[in-house]
């Protein structure tokens, strides 16, 4: 049986479809906002000890990976839950190096936390983040 000449097209048709749904998946990459740009070259807010290499070359905006920050399935929480931190904290935070020895997840979270701060008032300091808001009080 001879095939038709309107099977190649729809053929053509496919692998341009295809193609389409292709290039609308591919990841532009991280979008490099003011944030992320003011990490280079800052010095390590995470600073666990025995782990810190505190060289600023290697310093990136390590964001929380804490469901509660606003991270999930396919989503990085916003830079406002995020610390300067250098390429060895950063592995031992998100788990690509192990943790020292007599060192829990906790005491992990709770240096990550104490960054954060950090890095907060750094970016306070440098306009990027609004100051924060005052207590609200009661009148008697």
């Amino acid at each position: 049986m001879k095939r038709a000449a309107f099977a190649r097209v729809e053929r053509k048709e496919e692998e341009a479809v295809s193609k389409l749904r292709r290039k609308g998946l591919r990841s532009r990459g991280p979008r490099m906002t003011p944030i992320r740009r003011t990490a280079q070259g800052q010095d390590c807010t995470i600073r666990l000890p025995d782990i810190c290499n505190r060289n600023p070359e290697t310093t990136v905006l390590c964001h929380s990976n804490q469901l509660a920050d606003g991270k999930g399935m396919g989503l990085k929480a916003p830079d406002t839950a995020a610390a300067f931190g250098c390429s060895a904290c950063h592995d031992v935070l998100d788990g690509r190096a192990p943790r020292p020895e007599g060192m829990t997840l906790d005491d992990v979270l709770m240096a990550f936390d104490a960054g954060v701060e950090r890095t907060h008032q750094i970016l306070r300091r440098l306009g990027l983040m609004p100051l924060a808001p005052e207590p609200e009080t009661e009148n008697p």
